[in-house]
């Protein structure tokens, strides 16, 4: 006899909430996980490729493994910037393997908020991400529907975990949004991947800053057409 579905639901919420316990435990008491933890929201605090690529570095043969759990990890605790750990692979790995790392952990970063937002539901996503920012990815989805997660993909600068959280309280099946993700986020990898493997010191920074300038131009414009329709004005 098959399980109905939402008792399906309620064994992958209860075996969810048992994995994010035992995470819990080992960052609270296996003193390895806990200081790479710390180690790690250290350097994404510093908003600095730098900080990053030393600390992955530090890590040796495992590199690539640590910069695959730090993706994964920031892609949790949104929003820390992803794209410090982007340019800290391609300055690693090369641009071409470092993208490819790059692109296959944001995946599956994009899917474990995916399927933490489809299993514990939007109270628990509003506590990890803001209610506000949750608020505005409505807003993307109300306004470009089946299309909102290749929209938003292709926007470099729209935050990619909101939008994954926010996917999975919808209707969308995971093999659409996992299929437009792939598609929506590679040609930011490519560019970041790129221009991680060319740059350093003042000329990073440079160019570091114009990107910063751009996304807080693209966030304001975006900001000021949600804001207009949702009081039901016109630009």
């Amino acid at each position: 006899m098959k399980l109905n579905k939402t008792r399906v639901v309620r064994y992958c919420r209860a075996g969810l909430v048992i994995l994010l316990l035992l995470a819990l435990m080992a960052w609270a008491w296996v003193p390895g996980i806990s200081d790479f933890v710390a180690h790690s929201l250290t350097a994404f605090s510093t908003v600095d490729p730098h900080a990053i690529e030393n600390l992955i570095r530090s890590y040796g043969a495992q590199a690539a493994v640590v910069s695959f759990c730090l993706m994964v990890l920031q892609a949790i605790i949104a929003p820390l910037p992803a794209f410090v750990i982007t340019f800290a692979n391609a300055s690693l790995f090369g641009a071409f393997w470092g993208g490819v790392l790059s692109w296959s952990s944001a995946m599956a970063g994009a899917a474990l908020c995916f399927f933490i937002a489809r299993v514990l539901g939007r109270s628990a996503v509003e506590n990890l991400t803001g209610k506000t920012v949750l608020n505005n990815m409505d807003a993307f989805f109300a306004r470009y529907g089946k299309h909102t997660i290749l929209v938003c993909r292709l926007l470099p600068f729209v935050p990619f975990d909101p939008v994954s959280y926010a996917a999975g309280l919808t209707s969308i099946r995971f093999r659409h949004f996992f299929l437009a993700t792939g598609i929506g986020q590679l040609p930011a990898t490519i560019v970041y991947s790129w221009a991680g493997s060319l740059l350093t010191g003042g000329t990073f920074w440079f160019v570091t800053g114009l990107f910063v300038l751009f996304a807080l131009t693209v966030v304001i414009s975006v900001a000021r057409s949600l804001y207009l329709e949702r009081h039901g004005k016109h630009p």
